[in-house]
């Protein structure tokens, strides 16, 4: 009966091509929207990520997330570092300025100010350079796609491509010289800016005159600490908001999620994919089962039971939902490989297979239910009716 039920459905080609077509549109949608969707929500803590050594980020208490810098007087540094448990205490400057280029044009950047000893949250990839030459007057590290992208040298003629920004080359920040010392890979960021890093007393230099320059306190709790217990102190000795590195990220990720339209606009793109492909795939194989009533009818006459042609259409269904799933999530791999040096946002976990795979499974289970309806209500006189 499979070997039946498997020609049965492979019979009329173009409605096989069509529900699998339709599956796999839903596949693709319900694996290549989310997969999007998480790249970019992944962004928005990608600075966090990067800086990975230390335990705790301290910053001032009514800061939402990480680009809402809110800062601090650079005592609070130190009394930080009284607090017990800590290792060690870092400062950070991070904020926004428009770094002068060559041809006179200007570009927003990040300008990430690090501890002038220790360069504690350095990249820790550098394609050119090396990390220590950040100590030296007037130098800077620009990140990878920056330097190929938004700060990358006009081209020597006219439709050109541009020259990438290499070591050596110079940049204003503040009408102070920037001397190009390494070229720095970084986890893109959710605004997608180039990002300067140098030390902090020179990132001081290069920002507006300010009371409070300070961002962040990058903590590193002492070996055996608890690192909860710890952050709860410190909280409650300086009065400031102390963060684990993943509390950080979620506080992150949650005012995202709840302060802009990105999930709203993603789950009504993976909703309507969904709702098409049910469509099609379910009104193709209602039609391909009409067009079959005779042969369930001849089946039903010779005494075929309602359960073995039960598990025909099952077969059916399971046959072309596995065959669409499969071409819908490999043509997003594909899609992700494609896109990888892109600056489109993709992360493609195993819970996305998951989820497509049981949004797939809905669709063929829907497509067979009402075909096994029209099958079980089927009487088998209709094989001697003209």
């Amino acid at each position: 009966m499979n070997y039946i039920a498997i020609k049965m459905l492979m019979g009329d080609k173009g409605k096989y091509i069509g529900i699998v077509m339709g599956l796999t549109f839903a596949s693709l949608i319900m694996t290549q929207q989310p997969a999007i969707f998480m790249g970019l929500m992944a962004r928005s803590y990608s600075f966090i990520t990067d800086v990975g050594l230390p335990d705790i980020w301290v910053m001032d208490e009514k800061v939402q997330f990480i680009d809402d810098i809110k800062s601090l007087q650079d005592t609070e540094l130190y009394r930080v570092r009284g607090v017990s448990g800590v290792e060690w205490a870092m400062p950070m400057y991070k904020g926004m300025q428009k770094a002068r280029m060559s041809d006179g044009t200007f570009q927003n950047c990040t300008v990430i100010g690090l501890d002038d000893t220790t360069l504690i949250g350095a990249p820790a990839i550098l394609v050119e350079g090396k990390l220590d030459d950040l100590r030296r007057s007037d130098s800077v590290i620009v990140d990878f796609d920056g330097a190929n992208e938004k700060l990358a040298k006009p081209p020597l003629i006219e439709g050109g491509k541009k020259i990438p920004l290499k070591v050596g080359d110079n940049l204003e920040l503040n009408d102070r010289r920037a001397i190009v010392v390494g070229i720095a890979k970084v986890t893109r960021t959710f605004q997608s800016q180039p990002t300067i890093y140098t030390t902090y007393s020179r990132a001081k230099t290069y920002a507006p005159r300010e009371r409070k320059l300070l961002s962040f306190v990058l903590v590193k709790a002492k070996a055996g600490q608890n690192i909860p217990e710890l952050t709860k102190r410190i909280r409650t000795n300086t009065g400031l908001a102390a963060y684990t590195q993943q509390e950080f990220m979620d506080l992150t990720f949650n005012y995202f999620m709840k302060n802009t339209g990105i999930p709203i606009n993603f789950g009504i793109s993976i909703t309507l994919g969904f709702i098409v492909g049910a469509a099609i795939a379910g009104q193709t194989f209602y039609n391909f089962t009409l067009e079959n009533l005779r042969q369930f009818g001849v089946l039903k006459a010779m005494g075929t039971s309602n359960w073995t042609l039960l598990r025909m259409i099952l077969l059916q269904a399971v046959l072309v939902g596995s065959t669409g799933y499969g071409m819908g999530v490999g043509l997003t791999a594909l899609f992700g490989y494609a896109m990888r040096h892109s600056i489109l946002a993709f992360k493609f976990p195993w819970q996305l297979l998951i989820f497509s795979g049981l949004g797939v499974s809905f669709i063929c289970m829907f497509a067979a239910l009402i075909s096994i309806l029209k099958v079980i209500r089927l009487e088998p006189a209709i094989v001697f009716k003209s």
